[in-house]
């Protein structure tokens, strides 16, 4: 008689969440006793945001449940508001025809569309797992959304000691919070990177040690934003670096940092904005780059990891814990055009505080060890 048998559910949303769940997944596929589902939903089904669930079928895997919550393409407070009701109510139906079909379902991180897609399995008893709780950032509402997503959730694999403190303080129950690491560093170490040559054959672009950029909303102070991406783009139009940017997602007032990145610097020389490379890609560019800069998690968590400086600009990811690699740096065209001059050709030689690259093993054994024990 076999030990265990687990039904998992996965649910995604973006670019960034699959990517980060795909060492974890390539375990779970291994297992005979772990059947999962993938559960794609909101950016991942449009076609303006790149219709990255193709990545996933590319990767060789199944989406087993489509289901469309992403009705019209708008980033209004208004917009996200509605969004995240519809996105309630339809998961609502879901979760009535599915609920008792998962042992467990797993959700990652910190978005809008993630809270609604849980918050509506609470009057199903759907038991869930919650990958990244307990991590701080100040200067978006994505803070609130984390938070409320570890509330909600039944078991926790956090990254680091200081988020593991943090959400057993919020549940109140340690024996469900397990310290893992984060599994975009297993990305780092696992995933083949395309050749120059390669990358310039699929995407275009020959990598001439770019930085890389995002420029996301702070949705804690959306007043500013305009400005600050105003900022940034003088900034950039004052050197002569090649300058790869993918676009931000769809928080509020994303479009319209869009619409700046797009109508001002499309002209550049050597600019290249980019919906999405996908997880190979971008890793691939990372590895490549210069260094990094903008307000994006990747470089907070993965980039220390290619040895790689990040100049982190604002109050986006205020409080989350970073590397010695991080230069934090306000939006100020003179004080990001000196940090650029003086980061540009250095090395990042230090640790990386987010992991060795087995978080997605040390999740895939402890879901067994929930499962075995019959603790589910």
């Amino acid at each position: 008689m076999e030990r265990y048998k687990l039904n998992l559910g996965i649910l995604t949303s973006s670019r960034a969440d699959y990517g980060i769940y795909r060492p974890l997944l390539k375990h779970l596929i291994k297992d005979h006793n772990i059947h999962f589902s993938i559960i794609a939903f909101g950016p991942h089904l449009s076609e303006f945001y790149g219709l990255t669930k193709r990545e996933i079928l590319e990767d060789g895997f199944v989406i087993n449940y489509e289901i469309e919550t992403l009705h019209e393409i708008d980033d209004s407070s208004v917009a996200i508001s509605k969004n995240l009701g519809e996105t309630a109510i339809s998961f609502s139906k879901f979760w009535l025809e599915n609920s008792t079909t998962f042992d467990l379902v797993l959700c990652l991180g910190d978005r809008y569309e993630m809270l609604s897609a849980v918050l509506s399995s609470i009057p199903f008893n759907v038991k869930i797992a919650h990958i990244h709780g307990g991590e701080v950032t100040l200067g978006s509402i994505d803070n609130k959304f984390r938070n409320a997503l570890t509330q909600f959730s039944d078991y926790h694999f956090t990254a680091t000691e200081a988020n593991t403190r943090k959400v057993e303080d919020m549940v109140g129950n340690e024996k469900k919070v397990f310290k893992v690491g984060a599994m975009g560093i297993d990305n780092v170490l696992q995933i083949p990177l395309f050749s120059k040559s390669e990358f310039y054959e699929k995407f275009g672009i020959a990598l001439n040690s770019p930085i890389l950029t995002t420029i996301h909303p702070e949705t804690e102070d959306l007043e500013n934003n305009v400005t600050n991406t105003n900022i940034f783009i003088d900034a950039m139009l004052q050197i002569n670096d090649q300058l790869i940017i993918t676009l931000p997602n769809s928080d509020t007032m994303g479009l319209k940092i869009r619409d700046l990145l797009l109508n001002r610097l499309s002209s550049r020389n050597d600019t290249y904005l980019v919906e999405s490379f996908g997880t190979r890609g971008y890793f691939t560019c990372m590895h490549y780059s210069s260094f990094l800069l903008g307000n994006t998690s990747s470089g907070i968590i993965e980039a220390a990891s290619y040895n790689k400086f990040v100049i982190n600009l604002g109050n986006r990811q205020l409080g989350r814990e970073r590397s010695n690699n991080v230069i934090d740096c306000p939006f100020d065209l003179e004080a990001i055009i000196d940090i650029v001059q003086k980061t540009r050709g250095k090395e990042y030689f230090g640790s990386n505080i987010y992991g060795d690259g087995q978080a997605s093993s040390r999740i895939y054994h402890k879901l067994i060890d929930i499962c075995s024990q019959d603790l589910i």
